[in-house]
This record gives C-alpha cells, sequence and structure tokens, in this order.
C-alpha cells in the first residue's frame, strides 16, 4: 500500500545530466524560487571533477521547458578558499528586511563542510557573505522572518549527534543562540541515524511547518527519506510535533538507482494555495517534483503526534 503523502509529478525525473548543456557527471538537490512568471531553480551539479557548482535553471511552469544556464552561477573556483572542493545543496530564502535572496549552502573544503551565506538581488550577481558555522555542519536554511531582531537559522553539525539545530544573529555574520530542535530518533526508526532540514521553514497559522530528510542506517547503506515537523510560531527552537512515519520514501527507480541509491533529499519548493511543491533530488542523480496539501501534513502531524 502506498503510505507516501506527497504525490510524484508524473514526469519525473525533470532535470537529469543530459540536460546541462555542458558536461557533467549529475545534477540533484535544488534550491527553488518562485518568482511568479517563472520557477527558478539552482541546481547542485557535480563536475567530471567530482566538485559540485550552483547552475541557474528556469521553466514557465515549473515542470517543463527548463532554460538552463550554460556556465556556473556559483563556482568553486572563484577564489573562496572554503569553498575548494565544491559548493552543495543551496537552499534559497526571501528574508524580510533583506533587498533580495539570501542563500544557505555547503562551503565544502580540505576542512570539511562548513555553512555559507550568500546574498543575490536579481540571480545576476553573487554576494558571498562569509561562513556563519565551521567544518563540520551541513543542510542549512533560513527561516524568512526575524524574531526579537534576530535572523535564524536551521542546521545540522556533524558532532552533535546527527541532530538540527537552531542558530539566532543580529547580523547575518554572528551566530548564537544555539537550541537543539529536532533529534533523530534512534533504533530502528526510519530517521534514526540523523535528521537534516529539507526546505526552508514555511509559516502557517499552526506554528511553522519544518520538512526535514531522516536517515535509517542499513547493511547496504543509508536511505533518505522525508518527514514533517511543526515548530513555534515565536520561539522556533521549540518543537510541537512531528510526524510518526515518513511522508516521501524512495520507490521509483530513479530514487532507488542512481550514484548514492535509495535517496531522496528536498532543499526547496514553494506554496501556491494549500498546495506544498516540493523539488528534490532522487538518488543524487536527478530533479523531481511531489506536491502535497499543507492542510493534509498538518493534520497528519496533530494526528500521528497524538499516538505518541
Amino acid at each position: 500500500m502506498e503510505v507516501d503523502l506527497f504525490v510524484r509529478h508524473p514526469q519525473n525525473p525533470l532535470i537529469t545530466a543530459r540536460d546541462i548543456p555542458y558536461q557533467v557527471n549529475t545534477v540533484f538537490n535544488a534550491g527553488v524560487v518562485d518568482m511568479g512568471s517563472e520557477v527558478l531553480l539552482l541546481l547542485r551539479v557535480e563536475s567530471t571533477s567530482g566538485r559540485s557548482h550552483i547552475t541557474l535553471a528556469r521553466s514557465p511552469d515549473g515542470i517543463r521547458q527548463w532554460q538552463i544556464d550554460s556556465q556556473a552561477f556559483m563556482h568553486p573556483g572563484d577564489g573562496y578558499p572554503y569553498e575548494e572542493y565544491g559548493i552543495e545543496d543551496c537552499r534559497v530564502t526571501a528574508v524580510e528586511g533583506i533587498d533580495g535572496w539570501l542563500l544557505a549552502y555547503t562551503a565544502y573544503s580540505p576542512h570539511g563542510p562548513a555553512i555559507g551565506l550568500a546574498q543575490t538581488k536579481d540571480f545576476l550577481r553573487i554576494q558571498r557573505l562569509g561562513l556563519a558555522y565551521p567544518p563540520n555542519n551541513k543542510d542549512a536554511a533560513l527561516f524568512p522572518k526575524r524574531f526579537n531582531g534576530l535572523y535564524a537559522m536551521l542546521h545540522r553539525p556533524s558532532a552533535a549527534g546527527g541532530s538540527i539545530w537552531i542558530g539566532y544573529s543580529p547580523d547575518l555574520r554572528f551566530w548564537g543562540k544555539s537550541e537543539a530542535v529536532l533529534p533523530p530518533r534512534g533504533g530502528p526508526w526510519w530517521d534514526g541515524s540523523r535528521v537534516g532540514a529539507g526546505l526552508p521553514p514555511i509559516e502557517t497559522e499552526e506554528g511553522w511547518l519544518m520538512i526535514y530528510h531522516g536517515v535509517k542506517e542499513m547493511p547496504s547503506g543509508p536511505i533518505y527519506r522525508v518527514g514533517a515537523a511543526l515548530l513555534d510560531l515565536e520561539e522556533p527552537h521549540k518543537l510541537i510535533a512531528k510526524t510518526r512515519r515518513w511522508v516521501l520514501s524512495p520507490q521509483e527507480p530513479y530514487e532507488r538507482t542512481g550514484d548514492v541509491p535509495n535517496v531522496i533529499f528536498p532543499c526547496g519548493g514553494f506554496v501556491r494555495g494549500d498546495q506544498l511543491w516540493m523539488y528534490y533530488g532522487a538518488a543524487d542523480s536527478s530533479i523531481c517534483l511531489a506536491t502535497a496539501s499543507i492542510s493534509e501534513l498538518l493534520e497528519k502531524i496533530r494526528r500521528e503526534s497524538e499516538e505518541g
């Protein structure tokens, strides 16, 4: 029986390495912006050198007719030492008080993965703001609102037991007030080994909807599935509830087979009406789309939280 709450788009996968207009190994894990007249993806593209960079793709409907740039928007060869090994897994947020958009991404170097921040006003030029967190840290996503004047960002320190944390900043450069938000469940659970933020948090009347990935280690390797949680509107470090079961898991051949099999990894999406459009990397080998009802996601969180 199908247990996924998200519904896959029938045209999946939407983008593969064959669609990139230059030689690459693979494409996956895209940041997303709904521009109204078009959908913009910030693709993680892995070159044949093995390093990743960010390339832009545009579509009038977010499904077809992708126009993909012929060169990188952000490249690890731009002279930033903490990106020497690559730029990965970008999340994009329009944050109140900021002109344009903020990008949170993994800056990978010989020191390990760190959290980099950047700003763009037009997706033509990019300004690096520097590292928010040093290695080892991944899966960063900014909130679109500030809390008592402070910016807030989810992230996942590698030495913190695989938990999602939150940090606050007055200026996007100095981060503190760290709090653990969501730990892995441990044991045999589908999100027992580690968890990480997926999309930037989505504001609802009941709280901040957080879509996250959960990892279970198997003898054959990890399985990445997707869950949902609800955070307090005013104090987002406080977890209200989370789903007991996943909302999307690898089932299709393009999710089961690839450079890293059995992976669904969301980085971006947007809301239209009651529908959440979630773009995800499948098996580290393609870009896919799945949709779900926001009200059904919230109802599932409430119901499964009551189950204990």
